[in-house]
């Protein structure tokens, strides 16, 4: 999104006085300005162009008026979510994104300004509406708050279609005949509703020659997938319905009505719950700190919940069931109100996604396969066959129940083909339970070796350092990329093989080592960079006092915390320690040109 709105123009201001303003300040711009009455528009050649142009020019006065440049955000997509910028970082979010703020997204720093920016998701677009005419421009601390809108991608700016049709006012109605004249399904980037249903009623939701289901399609306006072929002899096959939130909702009470007709057509006379399947990395979120989400939802609908356990998950399905038993009315509210939390979730994990590309220095996180929903080990296995009883009957070493969107916090990695920029090697020291050590190393060394493979890095693991030593520490070699999918699979690992509670968070301990001389970088006058670290990152951090550098005159900082509290924590300190090689590498002198690098 490079296009931006410059507001509050004089009436007198021309093309040639933008332009002026925009050279002064040394941003280009692509193509002309188009200028308004009171305000213009111009295209910018890449986001950071564009974000420098906001930050500069806004506040820049031009012919008596004070600018105020931001994403150009067309009103067909604005939506509920604002991004705020420039707030003093030691602020609570809370009190600076607004009262009637309902979802925070994902705080972060920006180290240049040493300014916060926070994404903030309001209980509607009014509420957004309202918070950005009160907040933009606004001081807070002699800090000038910055404001603009998170864009609906999924909304079309000039009302066509997402498939890039557009719509009948722009070029008249269709023809007779023609399909624009059937309502279409909406496509939309949200997950779909998955459900499983018992073998004996496929029959009845298809059809005769697939008529019922073409119906339940066209009424509801959604794409359905009946996985049939898949796990042969299986008790329940698994059903994807894409649609709307409200698509999906009365697809799945329609399939819910034709399984109870079939069920007294036939005497059936057990009970049909509906079944949902859902990715477990929502579930923790969807049932609530001690389960209040879950209770809420039961007293509200009188349906009873079941999830099943975690001990049912394996490498190939990441899936659990949640068993919704009641009437049919009171499931259908029921499941709307579940799969409202689970996509809360996934909205959430997806905006954090998109935020932390740009948070983390030196990861891709796109390259790392974060939306991959599998834990498998490469590419190279994402063909291996799911054994029976895995709902989809796609491998999660290359799939995803959500069609490639996984959730953010999917806790496998799988390899992407995209190659890596050159990073410089780091070295990191995790510790894990002395007991856990055998999960790590495999039969005959086979898991620690797939794991070096398919993170690209060098992994050992130290001798104990007594008969009574609880942990052990992992030796870590590699780049940025290699370091985030190694420690990943083993956090990953750890919970998978019980050495963490059902409902405990993996968190371990990391230590790096650092310049004796920078560790004061790292801590920051008064402790204020380290305090900053574990605010941002959720991670603890300590650069314990009265160390003796070693050989190498280095230091150990170290890290507890879940694995993205501590890679982000990792990452964060990589940055500081680069900004001082930076600093002390010597300066060219007058009239001279910088050495040009060598390739090798």
């Amino acid at each position: 999104m490079n296009k931006l709105y410059i507001g509050n123009v004089s009436a007198e201001a021309s093309e040639e006085d933008l332009e002026s303003i925009f050279e002064q300040w040394k941003i280009p711009h692509t193509g002309p300005f188009l200028v308004k009455t009171g305000y213009a528009f111009v295209d910018c050649p890449d986001e950071v162009t564009a974000q420098k142009a906001i930050d500069i020019i806004s506040g820049k006065e031009l012919l008596g008026k004070v600018l105020d440049v931001d994403y150009s955000v067309p009103k067909r997509q604005r939506s509920c979510k604002l991004q705020i910028r420039n707030i003093p970082p030691h602020m609570q979010w809370e009190v600076s994104a607004n009262s009637v703020c309902t979802h925070l997204l994902f705080p972060t720093v920006n180290t240049d300004t040493e300014t916060a920016v926070v994404n903030v998701r309001y209980a509607a677009k009014e509420h957004a509406r309202l918070a950005w005419e009160k907040l933009n421009r606004s001081t807070m601390e002699n800090c000038t708050l910055k404001v603009s809108y998170i864009p609906d991608e999924t909304a079309s700016p000039d009302g066509s279609t997402p498939g890039g049709r557009r719509s009948f006012n722009s070029r008249g109605p269709p023809r007779s005949g023609s399909p624009g004249l059937s309502p279409r399904p909406k496509v939309q980037s949200d997950i779909p509703l998955r459900m499983l249903v018992p073998t004996q009623f496929v029959g009845a939701i298809i059809g005769k020659e697939g008529a019922t289901i073409r119906n339940i399609t066209k009424q509801t306006h959604s794409k359905i997938d009946i996985h049939r072929k898949e796990n042969a002899g299986a008790a329940e096959k698994p059903i994807t319905i894409h649609s709307t939130p409200e698509g999906c909702s009365k697809a799945c009470k329609t399939i819910m009505e034709i399984m109870q007709k079939e069920a007294q057509d036939t005497k059936f006379t057990e009970e049909i719950p509906l079944k949902l399947l859902a990715h477990n990395n929502f579930v923790g979120r969807l049932i609530g700190k001690e389960g209040r989400n879950l209770k809420k939802i039961e007293q509200d609908t009188g349906v009873k919940i079941f999830i099943s356990p975690l001990q049912e998950l394996t490498v190939y399905n990441l899936e659990r069931t949640i068993t919704l038993k009641g009437a049919i009315d009171a499931c259908a509210q029921a499941q709307e109100e579940v799969m409202k939390k689970v996509r809360e979730s996934h909205d959430s994990d997806m905006a954090a996604m998109n935020l932390q590309s740009n948070l983390i220095p030196g990861l891709n996180l796109n390259a790392l396969g974060l939306f991959s929903g599998g834990p498998g080990m490469g590419s190279s296995m994402s063909n291996v066959p799911p054994p029976p009883g895995a709902h989809g009957g796609c491998s999660s070493f290359g799939c995803s129940p959500y069609g490639g969107e996984g959730p953010f916090w999917a806790s496998m990695l799988s390899m992407s083909s995209q190659p890596y920029a050159v990073s410089q090697s780091e070295t990191v020291h995790l510790f894990i339970p002395a007991l856990a050590v055998g999960a790590i190393i495999g039969k005959q060394g086979q898991h620690i070796k797939q794991l070096s493979h398919f993170a690209g890095a060098s992994i050992k693991i130290a001798p104990a350092e007594g008969m009574d030593a609880k942990q052990r520490m992992v030796i870590i070699v590699g780049p940025p990329e290699a370091q985030f999918k190694a420690q990943c699979r083993i956090f990953g690992k750890l919970k998978e093989e019980n050495f963490f509670g059902p409902k405990e968070e993996v968190k371990l301990e990391a230590h790096i080592k650092v310049p004796s001389f920078a560790a004061g970088r790292v801590i920051g006058k008064g402790g204020k960079t380290v305090n900053e670290l574990q605010n941002l990152t959720c991670a603890e951090v300590v650069v314990p006092r009265d160390q003796t550098p070693d050989e190498n005159d280095q230091v150990i900082v170290k890290i507890s915390g879940h694995f993205f509290a501590c890679q982000l924590a990792q990452r964060k300190i990589q940055e500081i320690l680069a900004q001082v090689r930076r600093q002390q590498q010597p300066k060219p002198l007058p009239g001279t040109q910088p050495p040009v690098p060598r390739r090798k």
